[in-house]
């Protein structure tokens, strides 16, 4: 059983013993320790937070205990119950709240279940803000209301608001993906995504939905990471069905995966380079991903007159790099899409949106989109380590070796070594002693060989 406080929340396996796991005394320190940085940082005596949540088993558990504890903070709530993480995120500000509680652990398995804290804006909190709030908790300094001073609990409904803001996006056109008369298969993993993706296809227009665990209770039918090797039914679903497209997102809807109608994956990397093709066909501009993503994405870039941009991987810090340099379009290379003209975070929903109706208005099929981009294959492996060896140290011998050749390498997040045809992203785990490389050539074998070489590097210098 495990517990893991990091700066963009806290998550950890349910039952056990409080400290080790995701217990409710962990719950309520963590929460009030959030509820004072809420308080300090917004200067409100009473400000108000909104708390949604997928559909994990242990979801209302998590989410009575949260709720309260901020209540007894002296908060005021706005519940929207089961909602996708990108709807907490857009209620956050609808409501003009102080900040927002997802209540998700995101693609792991429904034994986990986390707390993923947002500011004012609906955004992410920075590793600073992070850094406060574990403080907090381990110091137990916070203080709860007297009884008149207990803040109210409201429940309220966004998922319709959330689907109304991505209708009235300009490059999204309902009329278009109504004409082309789409057969869409989805999985939504039975969480929050087997209502929010329906009813948003149903809005847009698309007739024919083929359904795959759409009931949202919370017993994952596969291992929720939307990957291919865990998506082979909505692979022969899309398939037999004649679908044009098939769709799977994760419990919490903020990752986007892309099936080409004749069943095979779209590839998690390319779900935002084609929604970042279709924008930038409208809207020129710069784009962000993170260190770990696609090429592809830069190519694509380039070739529509933008300037393209990497960040240290994690949300928060490609959204920190978008905003720097006014880019129309990021996101991660896990299909997280993140388009500012909706709001500063991974959204599905924008995503299945603006892949459709780039399918209407160009004629094309996924699988002939894919065929219209660089085509790069991506390999990920690991090194272990012993916990006694120096994995910064490691690092920084890699970085001088490679800083001597004819390549580029970026230190702002572990080391990456780009190569004018490949490149290669080391990244020491944080929970763990090992280091993970992340390859990506125009072949899987050159992927595979240059993760293995680097292995053998790091090994040698261990």
């Amino acid at each position: 059983m495990t517990l893991i406080k990091s700066i963009s929340g806290i998550r950890g396996t349910i039952g056990g013993e409080a400290g080790e796991n995701l217990t409710p005394l962990d719950i309520v320190k963590f929460t009030a320790a959030y509820a004072t940085f809420i308080k300090k940082s917004s200067q409100k005596k009473r400000p108000r937070i909104v708390v949604g949540r997928d559909a994990r088993i242990s979801g209302e558990m998590v989410h009575r205990i949260i709720t309260g504890t901020l209540s007894g903070m002296g908060c005021d709530v706005t519940d929207i119950g089961m909602g996708t993480t990108p709807t907490t995120e857009i209620a956050v500000t609808k409501e003009d709240a102080s900040g927002g509680i997802i209540i998700t652990a995101s693609h792991n398995p429904k034994q986990w279940n986390a707390l993923k804290l947002l500011n004012s804006r609906g955004e992410f909190l920075n590793a600073e803000e992070g850094e406060q709030i574990l403080r907090l908790a381990d110091a137990g300094d916070f203080s709860f209301s007297p009884v008149d001073e207990l803040g109210k609990i409201s429940q309220k409904q966004y998922l319709h608001e959330h689907i109304q803001s991505v209708l009235s996006l300009n490059l999204v056109d309902k009329d278009a993906i109504r004409a082309a008369n789409f057969r869409v298969a989805i999985d939504c993993v039975n969480s929050v995504g087997g209502t929010a993706i329906p009813e948003l296809l149903y809005a847009l227009g698309v007739k024919e939905i083929f359904k795959l665990h759409c009931a949202p209770h919370g017993n994952f039918a596969h291992n929720p990471e939307p990957l291919p090797q865990h998506l082979t039914e909505l692979s022969s679903l899309t398939r037999s069905s004649k679908a044009d497209v098939g769709f799977a997102v994760d419990p919490d809807v903020d990752r986007l995966a892309v099936f080409c109608e004749d069943g095979e994956p779209f590839g998690e990397e390319y779900t935002l380079v084609a929604v970042s093709d279709y924008i930038l066909q409208h809207t020129p501009g710069n784009t962000v991903s993170n260190l770990s993503s696609s090429r592809a994405l830069r190519d694509v870039t380039l070739e529509r007159g933008g300037e393209y941009q990497a960040a240290a991987v994690g949300e928060v810090n490609v959204v920190a790099k978008m905003k720097e340099v006014n880019a129309v379009i990021g996101g991660e290379g896990n299909g997280g899409v993140i388009y500012p003209a909706s709001h500063y975070g991974r959204d599905a929903l924008v995503g299945i949106a603006l892949f459709l109706t780039y399918m209407a208005r160009s004629g094309k099929s996924p699988s002939q989109l894919k065929q219209s981009y660089p085509l790069y294959f991506m390999a990920k492996q690991k090194v272990e380590l012993t916990p006694e060896i120096d994995t910064d140290g490691l690092l920084e011998k890699m970085k001088e070796i490679f800083s001597d050749q004819q390549v580029q390498v970026t230190d702002i997040d572990g080391v990456k070594i780009d190569f004018p045809d490949k490149w290669v992203h080391l990244r020491k785990s944080n929970t763990e002693p090992i280091i993970r490389i992340y390859s990506e050539a125009h072949s899987e074998k050159e992927a595979e060989e240059i993760g293995k070489q680097i292995i053998e590097m790091i090994n040698e210098l261990a």
